[in-house]
């Protein structure tokens, strides 16, 4: 074998035709792949990963393609949590005590979130309210609130009389129901609690119900003169030509006409048309349309 005799420090002479990267083992400029080229093994696995994409979609595809079986069991559908719902209160120690006293007098009983409700008849409601204001063990000495319910479904008596009582001394509530016609009304309980007095002039205001042997049954919000009763169910909601706008209030023309619709329906302040502020004059001035409550 031939022993290495190179010296160090000594150096071969470069051969000819071949340059100093080809010598040095550095490959040249233009060998490495421009910027944004893969070079051969990252270029494979790019590929490798291509393939494994185009399988997963192809598998995708197939199965979305598939009937599903007919015998495939389904999800179970999550049931809706339910709220409370009201309950027969017919053994409650008031409702017992109200059906003692006044037999079938007393109708439906339910409870619904601690809250009693009964139906009475209404032509022992002055008897059954009498009853419970000044029986001591119930003393329901408060009238918090009388107002209606319009059903109209309901052919023979649409209207439901509701009476909200309140004991300030054992802090508890009641409510009577009565249900009853336009036209048969109720009798006024104003005898037993004069607060109702109002509350029923509301309720003939807007509902329409009379109230037989009330002290001063007229209208409370709305003119004398004024038709119909809103707070119907058949009323309509938008606003209302009558013979009292007819009468009351001055002549618009087109124009003027189309501009109270507009800023009507933008939710404009209602008086800033000048035809509308002579509404209010009508009130201010002379002219008693509502008289006043003496």
């Amino acid at each position: 074998m031939s022993e290495d005799t190179k010296q160090p420090g000594s150096e071969e002479p470069t051969k000819p035709g071949v340059s100093d990267s080809e010598a040095s083992g550095t490959p040249p400029p233009e060998a490495i792949p421009p910027a944004g080229e893969l070079a051969g093994a990252d270029a494979e696995k790019a590929a490798m990963v291509e393939q494994a994409k185009s399988r997963v979609a192809a598998v995708k595809e197939s199965l979305a393609e598939q009937p599903a079986a007919a015998g495939a069991p389904k999800p179970p559908v999550k049931k809706k949590e339910e709220g409370p719902k009201p309950t027969d209160a017919s053994d409650h120690p008031l409702v017992k005590k109200l059906k003692s006293q006044f037999g079938e007098a007393i109708g439906e009983a339910v409870e619904f979130i601690g809250q009693l409700s009964v139906t009475v008849a209404g032509e022992r409601i002055v008897e059954i309210c009498d009853f419970l204001r000044t029986d001591p063990d119930t003393n329901f000495d408060y009238l918090s609130d009388l107002t209606c319910v319009h059903y109209p479904d309901r052919t023979e008596a649409p209207f439901e009389i509701v009476y909200n009582l309140f004991s300030i001394p054992a802090n508890e509530r009641v409510r009577l129901k009565v249900r009853t016609s336009a036209t048969a009304g109720v009798e006024t309980v104003t005898g037993v609690w004069p607060a109702a007095n109002w509350l029923e002039r509301e309720v003939f205001d807007l509902f329409g119900i009379r109230f037989n042997n009330h002290p001063d049954l007229r209208r409370l919000l709305l003119p004398p003169d004024w038709e119909g009763y809103p707070l119907r169910k058949d009323f309509p909601l938008e606003f209302v030509e009558n013979a009292w706008t007819e009468k009351h209030l001055p002549e618009m023309t087109d124009v003027e006409m189309e501009q109270l619709q507009q800023r009507r329906a933008y939710g404009l302040e209602i008086l800033s048309v000048p035809q509308e502020r002579l509404m209010r004059k009508i009130f201010i001035g002379g002219k008693d349309v509502m008289p006043k409550d003496k």
